[in-house]
Parts: C-alpha cells; structure tokens; sequence
C-alpha cells in the first residue's frame, strides 16, 4: 500500500501522525511511503530522518494526497484536505465530527474512508487512540488553569497549591476518565483543593482509595455540579461521550454567577464543549472572557507539547495502521471488531451512529457496508 503522512496545517499544529520509527515499520512490511516535507521538523524530526527510514520525501500536499492510498494525520483534515480526498482512500486520523458538520459534509461529499482514532475501542472497553492525548490534555489542563489564574492573563490572581497560612485554589474537575484522573493527579500535585464529580461511583471509589482524604469525589447531578461549579476558582471539563457532542453540564447562567476571575479549561472542547459559553479557541489566541470568567478551549491542547505528544500517540496508532496497510480496510475491519468501532463515515455513508444522531444524517452499520 502507498501511505502518506502529510504536514498539518491547522493552527499551531505541530504534531505529526508518523514518526520515522512508524515509517520504519510499514517499510519493513513492504509498503511505500511518502511523506511531505517538513512535516516533522517543528519537533526535531528532519527529512533525512525519514529519508533514512524509507520514506520518499515530497514538498507538496497535492502531490501526497494524490498518490496515496491511505492518508495518516493527527488533527481533523481542513477544507483544503477535505477538497483532496478521493473515493475509496483511506484517512486514518482524529476527526471529532459529531460538533462539525461542515467537515462531516465535506468528507460525505468526498467518497474516502474515514476512520477516526478516538472511536476505535479497546478489549476493556476504553478509547486506547485517544487516551495518550487525553492523558496529555489532562495534565496540560493544570498548568493552562494555573497559568491563567494569574492577574496578568485575566485571572483572580490565585496561586493555584496557596502557600503557609494562605488557602490554596478550588479546583472542580468534572468527569473521572482518563483526562479527569491526569487533571486530578497535577491538581493535587500541586497542593490545590480538589473535587471530582462523575456518575460512575465505582470510579469515584477507586479515586477515594488512592487519593483519600486528598480529595473530595461527588456524584455528578445537576445540583452538585452547579455548587461546585460556584464555589471554584478553577473548573476543567473532561467529560466524554464516546463520538457524540459532550452534554452542556455548566450553563451560561452558571457562569454568570461564578466567581469573577476564575478559570475554565474545557478539555471536551473537541466534542464541542461541556460549558454552554464555550467556543473553540487556539494556541494563538486560547482565552476569551465571559461574563468576567476567563474560558480556555483550545482545540488540539496537545499540540503545545508536540514531540511527546506525536511519540506518544505513534505508539497507539501504529499497530492499527499496519492492519490496514497489510489487509486493506475492508479485510482488517472484519477482523478486529474495535478497530471497526473507528470508522465513521465510508464511501458517503455515515456509519457512526452517534454521529449521524448529533448531526441529523442516515446510519448505516459498518457491518453492512463491510457485509
């Protein structure tokens, strides 16, 4: 199979979805590579890198995706990609479509087969494609809160961990997944009053055997999140409906009455956030304020942190990759049930159904598209 790993071009975007230890790996299976260049060089990976690799090496995207018979990315494709995309190519990546119709529509239109890192699913149950972002994006919510807790970046001028004879910050974490437990553990790392809220109580029990007295853990409903939410100076949304839209669990009422200075951090943002004021922000300009409420809502948070986030994510994805170079994406779809949870949308069907639930489209199971 030709495999193409093209630059990303969304805003401060630095990831890259192979690394030359990835390309090393499909070489080795006999397949070809291209990759464009410079794709890697923000994070120290060069051409000769690649080169040394096996990979050819060409300077634009047309070309790469032109030739390529499957495409592999980190972030979502943007309308110039879209608009290069051709039926039956495969586009293995992020796409978080249920909040983004413009892009489902787009990928509808383009006939290609579209599988999605955060749907595939795992022997136990868990999203492993999206969990080292996720757990990226955790601890990055910590120090993105604290650091705009400052007076200088629009915060109350609260230190988040207090010092001797001065309380420390209220920080709220709303979910106890994957982003929420990474958030916990900086959270209390850094001396801050911490309290998780989440539905599942068994999570809440593992989180109240290790971290104790610590912490506090509620049951998430609307009543405890709304007291929670006005009491914090910090609040982080990390709440996760696999392939839907995040429910709106803050409301704008509940901003208006929050503390005026404190800090939201909404990880689901990619989702389409967990704060009804939220919208979607960049590493260029990540904050705006609402009602005196200071809202972070990067979209790609892990892009800050580029080299150990693109390593860490090569690790999950590449054993996927290589199925679906060596089978084709039929055959390796009908192999492995959880990588056939990844594809949302093939051949202009929608074939995530909480997708095409969010967005208004016909579903059709992937089991019979591949049937």
């Amino acid at each position: 199979m030709r495999i193409a790993c093209p630059k990303e071009i969304k805003n401060h975007e630095y990831r890259v979805g192979l690394t030359p230890a990835s390309v090393r790996e499909l070489v080795a299976r006999g397949h070809e590579l291209i990759v464009q260049s410079a794709a890697g060089s923000a994070i120290g990976l060069s051409d000769e890198q690649y080169l040394a690799a096996g990979a050819q090496i060409v300077p634009e995207a047309a070309e790469l995706f032109a030739r390529a018979d499957m495409i592999v990315k980190v972030k979502e494709p943007q309308p110039a990609e879209c608009a290069l995309l051709r039926p039956g190519q495969i586009l293995y990546t992020y796409l978080h479509l249920a909040p983004d119709p413009e892009q489902t529509a787009a990928l509808i239109r383009s006939g290609a087969i579209c599988i999605a890192y955060e749907t595939v699913t795992g022997p136990g149950g868990g999203l492993p494609l999206l969990a080292p972002m996720s757990e990226v994006a955790g601890r990055m919510a910590v120090q993105a809160g604290a650091a705009h807790l400052e007076k200088s970046k629009g915060g109350m001028g609260v230190l988040l961990g207090g010092v001797p004879g001065v309380a420390a910050a209220q920080v709220v974490i709303l979910g106890a997944g994957v982003v929420g437990t990474h958030a916990l553990q900086m959270a209390v790392g850094l001396g801050a009053r911490v309290t998780v809220l989440d539905k599942n109580v068994d999570r809440l029990r593992q989180l109240d055997l290790i971290f104790g007295n610590r912490i506090t853990t509620l049951y998430s409903s609307a009543q405890s999140v709304e007291e929670a939410v006005l009491a914090a100076d910090l609040v982080i949304g990390g709440v996760l409906i696999p392939g839907a839209a995040a429910p709106k669990l803050v409301t704008r009422a509940m901003v208006a009455r929050m503390k005026k200075g404190a800090v939201v951090v909404d990880v689901a943002i990619d989702q389409g956030g967990c704060f009804e004021t939220s919208h979607p922000t960049t590493h260029a300009e990540p904050t705006f304020v609402v009602d005196g409420v200071v809202h972070y809502c990067v979209a790609n948070m892990p892009g800050a942190v580029a080299r150990t986030s693109t390593f860490a994510l090569n690790n999950a994805t590449i054993g996927h990759a290589l199925a679906l170079a060596d089978k084709g994406w039929r055959q390796a779809l009908r192999d492995d049930v959880h990588l056939r949870a990844g594809l949302n949308v093939a051949a202009g069907q929608v074939t995530y159904e909480a997708v095409a639930r969010a967005l208004g489209h016909p579903y059709v199971p992937a089991a019979t598209l591949l049937a």
